[in-house]
């Protein structure tokens, strides 16, 4: 009997070491895995992410408004080549009278802003060539693909949130392929979202794989909404990257078009067999532009462009890339119940200018 007493104590015993909310051994190995997974990743990028201080010159108010005064703003960063190519946020950078970067280690370099783009939001910046020796060798991120990202892929966003530096948050990929609209009006395409917290002061940083390829810039989050951010896949930014290096700017087509997205009569479309069911009404037309060149009137519909359906402004801002800058190109149209072709020569976007 006492046998069986203590052989029933022993297994109430047992039973008891699985309490609820206690962690069983697969349960911790898991645990253990994500959390190397999440470690790794932040050491291997952490020494390429940078703390990007910009300087801005402004009149100041008061009894002496032609005093200049000077405001600062922080973001994030993060060198991608070995001879100091820094990825990080146009809105991080744009108008900066002065560029400074600090450094994981404590370093702090003078830097050049080498060209952005508010259409995408990127921009690159170089340490100062002069600040660079052998001593002080850079730790370039390594590039990944967004294309092969997943939707619930574990992600980890590193950065500068209110200066505090090198914080690491962790998530998964949200969703794929959103469109953001940038602060020039225009969509960023196969934009990231992810729950990984982000703050002010994360912008421009790098959004990694639990290998430690860079898959994003972080961008912009919802303010009202929690768990709810955006990177711009990567693919985007060695794109703009690289022109950015190479002219200082991205070439962008204009036409002189102000217009508004309206749906298409349904006779309309099956009778001319229209690929798109929506269109461009022309409100409006610049003088001089390529648009009024080419004959075209307020109350024209676009509906293609260079041979692509055209269904709204988003998809004609898209199609008026570099390649197409200085070329002839047809512009579908309906004029009434009419439709009809027009050649146009779209010419590069100046940022003055009122975009479409």
């Amino acid at each position: 009997m006492k046998g069986l007493e203590l052989g029933s104590q022993h297994e109430r015993m047992t039973q008891s070491d699985q309490i609820p909310g206690s962690v069983s051994a697969p349960d911790q190995a898991v645990l253990d895995a994500y959390s190397r997974a999440v470690i790794s990743a932040a050491e291997t990028v952490s020494p390429s992410v940078v703390n990007i201080e910009a300087h801005h010159r402004s009149r100041g108010g008061g009894t002496d408004s032609r005093r200049p005064h000077e405001r600062r703003g922080s973001g994030s960063g993060f060198i991608f080549t070995p001879d100091g190519f820094i990825l990080t946020n146009s809105h991080v950078v744009h108008h900066a009278a002065k560029l400074e970067a600090t450094l994981s280690d404590g370093r702090r370099f003078q830097a050049d802003l080498i060209g952005d783009d508010p259409a995408t939001d990127l921009a690159v910046v170089r340490v100062a060539a002069g600040s660079l020796t052998p001593a002080s060798l850079l730790v370039p991120a390594s590039l990944g693909d967004s294309h092969a990202v997943r939707v619930g892929q574990l992600v980890i966003a590193i950065g500068n949130p209110y200066g505090f530096q090198c914080t690491v948050t962790a998530g998964v990929v949200s969703a794929l392929g959103r469109s953001l609209r940038s602060t020039s009006g225009r969509l960023i395409d196969s934009v990231i979202q992810t729950d990984a917290a982000l703050n002010p002061g994360n912008s421009g940083g790098p959004l990694v794989t639990s290998r430690g390829d860079v898959i994003g810039v972080n961008t912009a989050v919802i303010l009202p909404a929690q768990g709810i951010c955006f990177a711009i896949g990567i693919n985007t930014a060695k794109f703009v990257a690289g022109r950015l290096i190479k002219d200082g700017k991205i070439r962008r087509g204009w036409i002189g078009v102000g217009g508004q997205d309206v749906p298409l009569p349904r006779r309309v479309v099956r009778f001319h067999d229209l690929p798109v069911e929506s269109g461009i009404l022309v409100a409006s037309i610049e003088p001089g532009s390529p648009a009024q060149r080419a004959g075209l009137l307020e109350g024209d519909v676009i509906v293609g462009f260079a041979g692509q359906p055209v269904g709204g402004i988003d998809a004609l801002h898209r199609l008026l890339a570099e390649e197409q800058v200085g070329t002839r190109a047809p512009l579908t149209i309906m004029r009434r119940a009419d439709k009809m072709m027009l050649d146009i020569v779209a010419e590069e976007f100046q940022p003055t200018r009122e975009e479409g």
